[in-house]
């Protein structure tokens, strides 16, 4: 990780395609083409969730290859749902038809260095897939490691545990700081994310402000943000049950996109996919969440330095706050050409006469009071099948 951080540029950010600036020191994950061992597969047999699912076999070095997604398809997409019967009404009709609901299932993030047993640092329900991604984004946006820090991420011992994609070890070049563990005392679950937050004041102290004042965005380019992330959510449009986080480029480009039944993990999935390829701090991005914006959300979007954040819905009163001190840009209920903007104006640009950059009292942009009149977002459901 310390030599692709000193080839990759710190504000880089890049489509999911291969990248021939990046080197050989990639993170080793493990590999997701093993077929599992015949006593897990019996094991598995017997479980009522879907399959099949396959065991890595250790880690293994991704040297030359991007992403590490999952490009079984249909096997894939099974994994992450399962088929379930239904009646569905519409009016005064009722039929029964075949429907597909979200997987969700608990992730076991553990974390260890050199000579040390791995701790369990958190349990966290979350849609299957990304499992790497999503141990390294919450260890690295939680304060417990830098990108540096990681050498390896392996899977549970088929001989151990019935999935073993459903436990994650990261294991460090140095000591894990246990001390630190401790300090958070992590309850996960995919629909509050993680208690015992530290203060804006703690998250000030350990991310750097993004550059003041850049990327200027054109209002408009929000604007398309989230039909392009709708377009790309191609678990949602099978259940419409799940949340997403999407980086662009601030021309509009989709840059890289994770889906989950929990908001904060789809972030952290995000976050740890541009971890592992050494692409932080993302100075140069456009961060859109499918739905609000908590503080934690804020919280790690300044852990990974992306300058603005955009929801198509509301942010909390906290959220704000952490936005205005961290030097953050917030567009909350970006949607069908209306924003609003609470922190960081001056990374917003009207589009008009003159191209002003910043948003200026009394300018046509929707003002907080005019969130009841606005309709609940339609990328919010999902077309009927």
């Amino acid at each position: 990780m310390a030599d692709l951080a000193a080839r990759t540029a710190p504000s880089r950010v890049g489509p999911e395609r291969p990248d021939p600036s990046v080197g050989r020191a990639r993170i080793r994950v493990p590999s997701a083409t093993a077929r599992v061992p015949s006593a897990t597969a019996r094991a598995a047999d017997d479980d009522p969730r879907p399959g099949p699912r396959r065991a890595p076999t250790g880690p293994i070095d991704l040297t030359g290859r991007d992403e590490p997604r999952d490009e079984r398809g249909d096997e894939a997409r099974a994994e992450r749902t399962t088929p379930t019967r239904i009646v569905e009404i519409r009016s005064d009709r009722a039929r029964e038809r075949d429907d597909l609901v979200v997987g969700e299932e608990p992730l076991a993030i553990r974390a260890c260095g050199p000579g040390q047993a791995p701790i369990e640092v958190a349990v966290t329900m979350r849609t299957p897939g990304d499992e790497v991604d999503l141990a390294l984004g919450f260890l690295f946006t939680e304060g417990l490691i830098e990108g540096e820090d990681v050498i390896a991420v392996s899977f549970g011992d088929p001989g151990r545990v019935r999935r073993p994609d459903d436990e994650v070890t990261v294991h460090l070049k140095g000591p894990l700081d246990l001390g630190r563990v401790a300090e958070r005392r992590f309850v996960a679950t995919a629909a509050c994310g993680i208690c015992g937050k530290a203060s804006i004041e703690e998250v000030a102290l350990r991310c750097e402000p993004p550059p003041p004042g850049r990327p200027v965005v054109p209002v408009t380019v929000l604007g398309r943000l989230p039909q392009r992330l709708r377009a790309a959510q191609v678990t949602f449009e099978l259940t419409g049950g799940l949340h997403a986080a999407a980086l662009f480029r601030p021309d509009g480009e989709l840059v890289a996109l994770r889906e989950d039944v929990g908001r904060h993990n789809a972030l952290d999935k995000l976050i740890g996919s541009q971890l592992r390829l050494g692409r932080l701090p993302l100075h140069d991005a456009v961060l859109l969440v499918s739905g609000r914006v908590s503080f934690e959300i804020v919280q790690k979007a300044a852990a990974a330095g992306i300058p603005i954040v955009g929801a198509i819905s509301a942010p909390s009163d906290l959220a704000v706050e952490a936005a205005r001190a961290l030097g953050l840009t917030l567009v909350g209920f970006l949607r069908d050409g209306r924003a609003n903007v609470y922190a960081g104006l001056d990374r917003v640009r009207l589009d008009g006469p003159g191209g002003s950059t910043g948003v200026e009292p009394g300018s046509t942009l929707a003002s907080t009071s005019d969130r009841s009149s606005i309709p609940d977002p339609p990328l919010l459901t999902r077309p009927d099948r």
